[in-house]
């Protein structure tokens, strides 16, 4: 494994309510927060005890909305490990300013949550034209911008990938394929589409290594697929936690388990050199 390893998707939560009141995108609070809220604190120990090095930690939308003061005051005091993500409406006229406002306070990547655990995907946002001056300063900035979204959004994922060919794009969940029916993974072919833009990483979550063990898919015949399609370079290794169930511990075990059938070279990349490329705020 790489010295560091690094986690390129954690999630915090703060404790006091009253300095970062809670103002959920889309009005519904994730149950998740509610049930394993994760202070900064308790990452930076849950890190320690799973040999994880560094993180970029990503702002929760179900959580704040798109006020971004929780991670990035978070991830400033632990500067030397931490980096923020954070949210921002891009629809809006402002949304560049609002952009290097938090830049400023010390975000180094942008995401857009298109639906995931409290709303249905809606990729419309995606393509809207209105968000373009948000993806041309991402592009003038050197941030990285992550997509949460499932299949239904991959069509306009693509578009962006041609379209801002200079935005490193983070795909979360791998964007969710299907992988139930085996190899060659033809349900999962949008998926594969995408290899041919080489701004666009893959982020491999809990979510694909539970994924792998259902019906006909196995780690050993779909992940050495993804690495010839797009490369162990465009690959990095995200917990999700807390959001995902488990400790930090076991979850980097279980990815650690399922990536045996990589060779070592491939493992590094994805365990940590990937995620210091996205970020070099990490180095």
């Amino acid at each position: 494994m790489p010295s560091p390893i690094v986690d390129i998707h954690a999630h915090i939560i703060s404790d006091n309510e009253d300095h970062y009141p809670p103002a959920p995108l889309f009005g519904k609070r994730s149950e998740w927060s509610q049930e394993r809220p994760t202070t900064v604190e308790t990452l930076i120990a849950a890190m320690d005890e799973a040999g994880v090095g560094k993180a970029a930690v990503v702002h929760s939308s179900t959580t704040y909305g798109f006020d971004n003061s929780y991670v990035a005051d978070s991830c400033v005091r632990y500067s030397d490990r931490l980096v923020a993500v954070g949210s921002v409406d891009v629809l809006q006229a402002d949304a560049p300013q609002r952009i290097r406002e938090w830049v400023e306070r010390g975000l180094e990547g942008l995401r857009l949550f298109t639906g995931g655990s409290t709303k249905e995907f809606d990729p419309s946002e995606l393509d809207d034209p209105r968000a373009f001056p948000a993806w041309e300063l991402c592009a003038d900035l050197g941030l990285p911008m992550c997509i949460q979204t499932g299949p239904v959004g991959l069509p306009q994922v693509t578009a962006l990938a041609k379209r801002f060919p200079g935005v490193p794009i983070i795909l979360d969940h791998l964007g969710r394929p299907d992988v139930t029916d085996g190899a060659p993974y033809a349900k999962a072919q949008s998926l594969f589409d995408l290899a041919q833009y080489e701004n666009i990483f893959l982020k491999l979550t809990p979510r694909i290594f539970g994924d792998v063990k259902k019906e006909r898919a196995s780690a050993e015949t779909f992940f050495p697929r993804v690495v010839d399609a797009f490369g162990a370079q465009r690959m990095a290794w995200g917990s999700n936690f807390p959001t995902s169930p488990g400790t930090l511990q076991d979850i980097l075990a279980t990815a650690q388990a399922g990536l045996q059938c990589l060779n070592a070279a491939d493992r590094a990349w994805i365990f940590g050199k990937t995620a210091l490329k996205l970020y070099p705020a990490l180095v």
